[in-house]
């Protein structure tokens, strides 16, 4: 019985400490081979009514394995029976509802796309993402739509924007059913390479430049990749990509700070002329940010989206009619620094640090008063760098774990005043850091010399501490606590 209860109190360590020190993770691994669809109940629609844009919507209700969704099919209002091409638009990242693209939408429609959104499917959490199941919905979309009366089933694909630009592709390589496919903002490398490169280009945006960029962007996204609870991690958008043969748009916005878009541009074309489809446009959008809105500098946000993505997507799904393009690829997006991989970290490691640190750091100060208690007072000379070398060290080490909690919670948004290229936060932990170091020196140093003063309870007691103090100096290196 001890072995499986010791078994269990260490993997309820391990997921304490990655879920304080966890940052944003928004994707993760999923199976990239096709897979066979659950036969679905057929879609069901209310009557198509004229909204106030001038455009008539129609609620849809479809199914998706188990799962009910819900959508709505905007298109021109006109009295022709001419049927038009068709488009289903795949969510970005986070809980999003088919309202959050209703302006797209309807400028499509006005161009004669056809066009169904839809609420994405609820998530239990932020880890809680399944790249297979989100292409699933998608082409459950997709066969809604193609039901309707004014779409040409022919010309029908699929629109993912940011994440939905892994899930846009997935959903294509598992049907033959989807005509074309655009993407807009879509990763060429895997979500936690991503999501590395997203981080270090907002803090270096908030001005913050040295050790905590690499701690935030690669050592707490590592420890998550290494622990599993980065979800989708290690996916590879290549493979899928070489398994499309149907015409490709793909937009990035030329100051897209979130994923890299000159990288990514680059992987779709290598797939596929690897792979020979020789039907793809690749495109930067000039002024335009992640998601397609004007920017500045693809930092400062605004609701206006860029009318030059909005015609490029309706011109070239319009063009399919005449026959799939040749491919062509513009000029990459500006991209400041290239995306490098994300190492796993180990959570058994970083565990069994966190329990040496705390262990030492903190029974200096508990087993205190018990020897007092006792009458045995330490030597003053040694007394006083142990009671500093144990604060810092606790300070340290529970100040680490609570700022990586609040950059968590937060987002690595809310950094506060940034003094010499360091949060001010992060700055006090450095300076704790390099006290803990000295008062380790220092009390290794006065031990020795008072040793013969010491009893041995002191000199394990101070043996445990300086033995802390010791194991701290590789564990705050690896943190970034004493890199520059």
């Amino acid at each position: 019985m001890l072995p499986e209860r010791n078994s269990s109190i260490r993997h309820a360590l391990e997921r304490l400490l990655v879920a304080i020190i966890a940052t944003a993770a928004t994707t993760g691994l999923a199976a990239l081979s096709p897979m066979p669809f659950a036969q679905a109940a057929p879609a069901t629609a209310t009557v198509a009514t004229t909204a106030p844009t001038g455009l008539t919507e129609q609620d849809v209700t479809f199914s998706s394995g188990d799962l009910t969704l819900h959508g709505t099919v905007i298109a021109p209002a006109d009295t022709s029976d001419t049927r038009r091409p068709g488009m289903v638009m795949v969510h970005g990242s986070g809980r999003v509802s088919r309202e959050g693209y209703r302006e797209e939408a309807e400028s499509f429609a006005r161009s004669g796309i056809v066009t169904l959104i839809y609420d994405k499917r609820p998530k239990q959490s932020k880890s809680d993402v399944d790249f297979t199941l989100l292409a699933d919905d998608a082409l459950a979309g997709l066969r809604a739509l193609r039901a309707n009366a004014g779409v040409d089933p022919a010309r029908t694909g699929l629109w993912g924007v940011s994440e939905g630009g892994w899930v846009a592709p997935l959903a294509a390589s598992k049907s033959p059913d989807v005509a074309f496919v655009v993407t807009v903002g879509a990763p060429g490398v895997s979500p936690e390479r991503q999501q590395s490169w997203n981080l270090a280009n907002r803090l270096a945006a908030a001005g913050v430049s040295g050790s905590l960029v690499d701690t935030v962007s690669r050592t707490t996204l590592g420890l998550l990749v290494g622990a599993g609870l980065f979800p989708e991690s290690g996916y590879d958008p290549a493979p899928v990509l070489e398994r499309i043969n149907r015409p490709v748009l793909g937009l990035w916005g030329d100051l897209d700070r979130v994923i890299p878009g000159a990288e990514s541009m680059r992987t779709f074309q290598e797939a596929f002329d690897r792979a020979g489809n020789s039907h793809y446009t690749l495109r930067a959008v000039p002024g335009a940010d992640h998601t397609m809105r004007r920017s500045p500098d693809g930092y400062q946000k605004s609701d206006e989206i860029s009318p030059a993505y909005l015609e490029q997507v309706a011109s070239w799904v319009d063009g399919l009619a005449a026959g799939p393009p040749a491919a062509s690829a513009g000029a990459p997006s500006q991209q400041e620094r290239q995306s490098t991989p994300v190492e796993p970290g180990s959570p058994r490691v970083q565990v069994a640090a966190f329990v040496v640190l705390l262990s030492a750091f903190a029974a200096y100060g508990l087993s205190a008063p018990a020897q007092r208690l006792r009458g045995r007072r330490g030597v003053p000379p040694v007394r006083r760098p142990a009671r500093w070398l144990a604060t810092t060290g606790l300070l340290s080490v529970a100040g680490l774990l609570g700022y990586l909690g609040y950059l968590a919670s937060s987002g690595a948004k809310n950094l506060g005043p940034v003094v010499l290229g360091r949060p001010v936060p992060w700055l006090v932990l450095q300076f704790l850091a390099l006290g803990v170091v000295a008062a380790t020196v220092a009390t290794a140093v006065v031990s020795w010399r008072a040793r013969s003063d010491l009893s041995g309870v002191h000199r394990v007691r101070l043996g445990l501490l300086v033995a802390g103090g010791v194991v701290f100096v590789p564990w705050a290196l690896h943190w970034g606590l004493l890199l520059p």
